[in-house]
């Protein structure tokens, strides 16, 4: 497995400059690092002289860099698709429906991505791999997947597995369930919803997990960079993600971000020694369930108690802040219970049960 890593901030800040001196730091270190770059155009190539395409490249020692290209990977995917669904349907679907006719639409983008950063990782090949996107919603959005679509395949299982169009569209469901998040092969709706469930299960833990996927700010001193990184902070929290620290382009108000690290680097960086705020296990965790105190707590940097809405239901506590949604399925010893109150102290929202 490897450790993930993505920068967030304003577009201009130097996220994309940031990322690469920290992919080459550490691969100085003999660490094995894959810089997966998904963004327009050809800078990244410009930046890293060389002509990426969408299978890595070795730029230097250690270090590989991609540059992913949607069609690219929808074709690739598609076709992948229909070989299984040819394999194991009499009458194939997709069959006369070719890759290389299919457009993009809204969102493919980050889904194709978030499954290609998943093949890597489970390729076990990189000790590291920095995924440079666009470094905003769209990038939390993407990593926050697993988590969303676990919601809705709890909220719609039942639905699936006991209706008449839950049965037909069966067929279909099985070689995308396959290709897209290779699962196995079933004959029940039920189980291939399960294994799904357990795929989406995974990648939730690896976001939730700060030593496989954190992500670090990046800002200068302009006011506004400033409030679109404290933004983003704040919104990762809802996707479960640890945001480890801040690199500063230019010299900033700590406290800004406190408690977090900022460390202040060179605006034309080039290289750059791995600093503390690499340590995303120090930095606060987006939630903490105590049992004991029967009480969750959700670390909610940058909003207060006006801007966060909080409702129930069943085992499921929904927390709605900013233009994020979180749903926290309770533990079993919290499930039957109510939400008795909540209150904002030292950044983190509280939640009692009674």
């Amino acid at each position: 497995m490897s450790l993930i890593l993505t920068f967030l901030g304003k577009g201009g800040v130097g996220k994309t400059t940031t990322a690469i001196a920290i992919a080459r730091a550490l691969a100085t270190q003999n660490k094995q690092v894959l810089f997966i770059g998904q963004q327009a155009g050809d800078s990244l190539s410009m930046r890293l002289d060389s002509d990426l395409t969408s299978d890595p490249k070795l730029i230097a020692p250690n270090f590989a860099a991609v540059h992913l290209q949607s069609t690219t990977l929808l074709e690739k995917y598609w076709d992948k698709m229909k070989g299984l669904e040819s394999q194991f349907l009499r009458t194939p679907f997709f069959k006369e429906v070719y890759g290389q006719e299919l457009g993009i639409l809204p969102g493919m983008d980050i889904a194709l991505g978030l499954s290609y950063l998943r093949e890597c990782d489970a390729e076990a090949k990189y000790d590291v791999i920095i995924y440079d996107g666009a470094g905003d919603l769209e990038t939390l959005r993407m990593l926050g997947m697993p988590e969303i679509l676990g919601w809705y395949l709890r909220r719609f299982k039942q639905v699936l597995t006991g209706s008449a169009i839950g049965q037909s569209i069966s067929p279909f469901v099985e070689p995308i369930l396959r290709s897209i998040l290779q699962v196995s092969t079933t004959d029940d709706i039920s189980q291939q919803a399960g294994e799904m469930s357990s795929v989406l299960t995974r990648g939730q833990k690896a976001v939730n997990d700060p030593d496989r996927v954190a992500a670090y700010l990046v800002t200068t001193a302009d006011r506004y960079a400033i409030a679109t990184a404290k933004y983003l902070w704040g919104s990762a929290q809802q996707v479960g993600l640890t945001v480890g620290g801040v690199f500063a382009r230019e010299a900033i108000a700590t406290s800004d971000f406190a408690p977090l690290t900022v460390c202040e680097i060179p605006d034309q960086v080039a290289e750059l020694a791995i600093p503390d705020p690499l340590r995303a296990n120090l930095a606060p965790k987006p939630i903490a369930i105590n049992i004991a105190d029967k009480q969750v707590k959700l670390f909610l940097p940058t909003f207060n108690k006006k801007q966060v809405k909080l409702i129930q239901l069943g085992p499921e506590v929904t927390i709605e802040a900013g233009d994020q949604r979180r749903n926290i399925f309770l533990p079993s010893e919290l499930a039957g219970k109510q939400a008795t109150g909540a209150k904002f102290q030292d950044s983190y929202l509280i939640i009692s049960f009674g």
